[in-house]
């Protein structure tokens, strides 16, 4: 098997993008109101919970954007377009696909599911291209 190289430094920055954009879009600004009232977490919800979630989050998106960057080198993607395409085909065969039944059988409104992997779909474009471009 091929040695892949890395830039450590790229995997850090688009992790660090998936996160401020995870706080972004799930503050007051953007989408905090209507998914915190369909996931049922009251304002009142324990700061220490959030910061552990927040943690874990940040661990998630180093993970993934590890696991994207194999993606991105094995597709020779080296352009910002064809970085964000290798994005969007993960976007829409490892969050989408494997979501939508769930919210189904889960009985979950299609608003949840769009912002829930709208920020997925926004992340995993970004960091593809980013990944590309930053070899």
């Amino acid at each position: 098997m091929h040695h892949l190289h890395f830039n450590a430094l790229a995997i850090l920055v688009s992790a660090l993008f998936q996160w401020f954009l995870g706080a972004l879009w799930y503050s007051p600004a953007l989408f905090s109101k209507p998914w915190r009232a369909m996931v049922e977490i009251r304002p009142d919800a324990k700061k220490q919970s959030l910061m552990v979630g927040m943690i874990a989050s940040f661990v998630g998106s180093l993970v993934l954007s590890f696991m994207l960057v194999h993606v991105v080198i094995w597709a020779k993607a080296d352009t910002l377009a064809h970085g964000a395409f290798v994005g969007l085909i993960a976007w829409i065969g490892f969050i989408a696909a494997p979501l939508v039944p769930s919210y189904i059988y889960e009985g979950r409104p299609f608003k949840l599911f769009a912002i829930n992997t709208g920020y997925w779909l926004i992340a995993l474009l970004v960091s593809g291209g980013l990944l590309a471009v930053w070899q």
